[in-house]
């Protein structure tokens, strides 16, 4: 089966910028890279199909290096609102269908929002977001977003679970969510059909999907029972 492969412009080659071209050029994304600093532009050049020095708010230069054939396009510059804000119109001229933009603060989102950026990402307060989150965890061990609603929640067992049964606990009613595997070996095969009459074996591992934010609040509280 073939793969369809993206073809992904970035502008803006700082730390998040060129981390991005570098990963999608290891999995074999065809990746247009653009940055006014050529120290920069080399630092991806062995990464990407083609790395470009060059002022990425002159839409000529976009179109003549093939930008209108990109799939994504992510501008990775957050502290120049007007670069952004120009890039962004850019993009929106060449046809581009998705465009993720980097932004410094709220305003800067606000103001991406209305020029036409599909994603903003503020990594700083994400990156923050996620630190905090990490230290608050007992159980959790990943949350995966798959809308605003619901997601998919990777966590060992709570120690008061120990012996209990899947039914016993009822987790659909306390905290909104379903188990949908479960593995009682850490390093064993994951169960998709686990009975209810399952009982939690200490060291348990277990995939469960629904709404976070009770399940979450409790483990950060140390609460689920």
């Amino acid at each position: 089966m073939s793969i369809l492969v993206k073809t992904v412009g970035v502008l803006g080659l700082g730390v998040f910028g060129s981390t991005i071209a570098k990963e999608l050029g290891e999995q074999h994304y065809d990746v247009i890279a653009v940055d006014k600093d050529l120290i920069d532009v080399n630092r991806v050049e062995e990464y990407v199909v083609q790395a470009v020095q060059g002022n990425f708010t002159d839409i000529e230069l976009l179109r003549s290096i093939g930008f209108s054939n990109c799939d994504v396009v992510v501008i990775g510059t957050g502290s120049n609102l007007e670069s952004s804000v120009m890039a962004i119109m850019n993009c929106k001229k060449l046809g581009i269908k998705r465009i993720i933009a980097k932004a410094k603060n709220r305003t800067h989102m606000e103001i991406m929002q209305e020029m036409g950026a599909h994603e903003i990402i503020r990594p700083e307060k994400e990156m923050g977001d996620k630190v905090a989150r990490n230290i608050m965890r007992n159980n959790i061990l990943d949350v995966i977003n798959l809308d605003e609603e619901n997601s998919i929640i990777e966590f060992t067992a709570p120690k008061r679970w120990i012996g209990r049964s899947l039914k016993d606990l009822d987790l659909r009613k306390k905290y909104q969510i379903n188990v949908i595997g479960m593995k009682s070996d850490p390093k064993g095969k994951l169960s998709i059909n686990v009975p209810p009459e399952e009982k939690i074996k200490p060291g348990s591992f277990i995939v469960a999907i629904g709404n976070p934010k009770t399940f979450e609040h409790l483990d950060y509280t140390d609460q689920l029972k």
